[in-house]
C-alpha cells in the first residue's frame, strides 16, 4: 500500500481554467517526475502495444492529424506531435460525437531531467457543464488519469502494470481512488472553490470510484 500512496504523492495537482475551440474550459493538470529516460516515456505514451498495457487498445491512423479510438474510453483527432517532447489530441465521448468540437483537449509535455528522468505534464482542458462540474469537480477526470498515471509508472519501472478495473476493485485501489478524490478537492480549493461545494463533490466522486464506501 505504501508504494501505491507514494505514487499518489509523487504528482501535482493543478485545477485551472482555459479554452477549446468550443469556448471556456477547465482544466486538470498533472505534474510529475518519471526514472526513466525521455524517449522511454514518449515510447509509452504513443506506441500502441504499449498503451495497451497501462491505459486501454488504441486503434486508427496514428499521425499527425489522424484519427484514433482508445478503447471504450474517448476518440479523437491527434492536434500536434513533437516527438519526444508533446502530443496534443481532441478527446471526445461517446460513439455520436463523431467529428472534433471542441470540447476537450488532451496535451502531455514531456521535459527531460538532469540525471536521466522525465518530467511530465498531462493537462486536460474540459468545455464547463452546467450540471457535471458542479457534481463533481475536477476530481471526475482527475482521479481517472491518477489511475492511468499509477499503471505508466509501474510499466516504465519494468513491473506488468495492474488491469485498472481489477486495481480499481482491490483494497489498495479503493484506497488510492479516496485519497485520490481528497486530492482533487485540495486542488479544487486553492483554486477558489467554494468548500461547501468542493466538499460535495469530493463525496460525489468518491461514491463514484468507490460506490460501496462505508
Amino acid at each position: 500500500m505504501k508504494d501505491v500512496l507514494d505514487e499518489l504523492a509523487a504528482a501535482r495537482r493543478v485545477m485551472g481554467t482555459g479554452s477549446v475551440p468550443a469556448g471556456e474550459a477547465y482544466t486538470v493538470e498533472l505534474r510529475r517526475r518519471y526514472d526513466a529516460e525521455i524517449e522511454d516515456v514518449w515510447d509509452a505514451i504513443t506506441s500502441p502495444e504499449r498503451l495497451s498495457r497501462w491505459l486501454k487498445p488504441v486503434t486508427g491512423d496514428l499521425r499527425l492529424g489522424g484519427k484514433y479510438d482508445l478503447e471504450g474510453m474517448g476518440h479523437g483527432e491527434i492536434l500536434q506531435c513533437k516527438p519526444p517532447r508533446l502530443l496534443k489530441v481532441s478527446w471526445l465521448f461517446g460513439p455520436d460525437a463523431d467529428a472534433w468540437d471542441g470540447t476537450s483537449e488532451v496535451e502531455v509535455r514531456l521535459t527531460p531531467g538532469p540525471t536521466g528522468d522525465t518530467e511530465f505534464e498531462l493537462i486536460h482542458a474540459s468545455v464547463f457543464d452546467p450540471h457535471y462540474f458542479p457534481t463533481y469537480g475536477p476530481g471526475a477526470g482527475g482521479v481517472g488519469w491518477d489511475l492511468g498515471l499509477l499503471a505508466l509508472a509501474r510499466l516504465l519501472a519494468g513491473d506488468e502494470a495492474e488491469n485498472l478495473a481489477e486495481f480499481d476493485k482491490s483494497p489498495e485501489g479503493r484506497e488510492f481512488s479516496r485519497r485520490s478524490a481528497a486530492a482533487w478537492g485540495q486542488a479544487h480549493l486553492a483554486a477558489g472553490g467554494d468548500p461547501e461545494q468542493v466538499a460535495a463533490a469530493v463525496e460525489a466522486t468518491t461514491k463514484f470510484y468507490v460506490p460501496d464506501l462505508g
